[in-house]
């Protein structure tokens, strides 16, 4: 069967909008067929697809991402609830998401054509906001965490969180963080939070600018529930999925995260390991931050 390989490029990216064409036209020749969002699919002679209809995406056999961890993050809202495998070409600067850097591209996609490749699945979080009088004002779902984190606001803030129905910790921080092992080596980690193997099913807890010495992060196995409410005074505070605003919270609503029923399958087609990848990810940073010293 003809692989359809769904495309999602950061055309913010400049490096990616130059390379696209190389793209489209190597997949042709390599008897792929390339699909492209509907705004560019016309100049490039491709087939369409629409990231608000899932079903202009059901043809999908795979989907790549060009661009950093990002862009990726973006295509699995689309493809996860889909079970569409999908991969990265990396284009920004660390990618621990992103497999695939941009010389081995070309061989990527092959081997992603002629099935040379493995599946990994990655569970994901969902998060719900109740009211105070328990009705559900949204649901989202995000691979690597959840933020809810206060907004202008200068005051000592407080959570109130509750693991498997039981009372557990008050966070006086500017917000907390709740991230899957996937997503253990982004923002949580930036705030002090561990860095824990991709493929185990936990939620970790990491505060942000705790304003104690005793609040520290947490790992819970991700079928336990875990409640946050906002302690009063409230004044502003949002929650976002995946680095993206969905609501604002107010202190009588509750924030409700747990293992979500969607996962993203995550085609790997190199055999290095995962304590290889981060180390050499990390270094790659570290000498990047001196740089840009």
């Amino acid at each position: 069967m003809r692989l359809a390989l769904g495309i999602f490029p950061n055309l913010e990216k400049n490096s990616v909008r130059n390379i696209l064409s190389h793209v489209v036209d190597f997949c042709k020749n390599n008897n792929i067929e390339p699909i492209l969002p509907y705004g560019i699919a016309e100049e490039y002679a491709c087939k369409g697809y629409a990231t608000d209809d899932f079903s202009s995406m059901q043809c999908f056999t795979a989907a790549m991402s060009l661009g950093g961890d990002g862009t990726l993050l973006r295509m699995t809202r689309h493809t996860a609830s889909l079970k569409i495998p999908v991969f990265g070409v990396n284009f920004g600067k660390l990618g621990f998401l992103t497999e695939v850097e941009f010389p081995q591209m070309e061989e990527a996609i092959l081997k992603v054509r002629d099935g040379d490749f493995w599946v990994e699945q990655r569970s994901m979080l969902q998060a719900a906001v109740f009211d105070e009088n328990k009705h559900e004002a949204i649901c989202a779902h995000a691979l690597n965490d959840f933020v809810l984190t206060k907004g202008h606001f200068s005051r000592l803030a407080r959570l109130d969180v509750r693991i498997a129905g039981q009372k557990s910790v008050v966070y006086p921080s500017d917000g907390v963080i709740v991230a899957t092992a996937t997503g253990s080596t982004a923002y949580s980690l930036a705030a002090g939070g561990p860095i824990v193997y991709p493929g185990l099913d936990v939620s970790i807890l990491t505060p942000i600018c705790a304003h104690s010495l005793e609040t520290r992060p947490l790992i819970i196995p991700m079928a336990d529930t875990i409640e946050i409410s906002v302690m009063p005074p409230c004044d502003e505070w949002y929650l976002s999925a995946d680095g993206t605003n969905i609501k604002r919270i107010t202190e009588k609503e509750k924030v409700v995260i747990q293992k979500s029923p969607l996962s993203v399958q995550f085609l790997h087609i190199y055999p290095s390991t995962y304590y290889e990848t981060w180390q050499e990810k990390l270094r790659r940073g570290g000498e990047n931050t001196k740089f840009q010293e």
